[in-house]
């Protein structure tokens, strides 16, 4: 498949902005990064630091099978220091999440996209809003601006001044 998909990028180990600035070079070889959002900073889930997040739009370059970008993904986390432990909310050098592929529904074993929790977190949605308000959720039929704005604010989010 071709097409321009949307990933979320966080992390609240290390040195977070440079990880996550380097983390879009090397998606920059899946294809041509159109669109990047501000850098969030969010309070965690779980214990601290705070997060930084970010979203950024791709085109990708030629064919790819969803898989095939989701071993790419896990391939960048590894190298940037990515341990999967058990606990979900655990610390992390770096998360990647592959949000929306255009407005395909895609769902394999491995993969789920759109991402099955993207329109109940304040942290994607405020980043994702900024590069693409009118894109529609493929399941729930609404815009992204209006899944933010219909969001109970649940946790501090806030804009940080450095670009991504």
């Amino acid at each position: 498949m071709d097409g321009r998909i949307y990933l979320g990028l966080g992390g609240n180990l290390g040195d977070r902005l440079a990880t996550l600035r380097a983390a879009v070079e090397e998606l920059e070889r899946l294809g041509h990064v159109v669109a990047r959002s501000s850098v969030w900073e969010t309070e965690p889930v779980g214990p601290p630091p705070d997060y930084l997040n970010a979203v950024v739009a791709l085109d990708l370059a030629g064919e790819h099978r969803p898989e095939a970008i989701l071993d790419e993904l896990l391939a960048i986390e590894a190298r940037h220091g990515r341990v999967r432990p058990t606990a979900r909310d655990a610390p992390r050098s770096l998360d990647l999440d592959l949000l929306l592929w255009d407005e395909r529904v895609i769902t394999t074993d491995r993969l789920s996209v759109p991402h099955p929790r993207l329109h109940q977190r304040q942290f994607v949605l405020e980043p994702l809003a900024e590069v693409a308000p009118d894109l529609v959720h493929p399941l729930l039929h609404r815009t992204i601006a209006g899944l933010l704005a219909d969001l109970p604010r649940q946790r501090r989010v806030r804009r940080r001044p450095e670009p991504l």
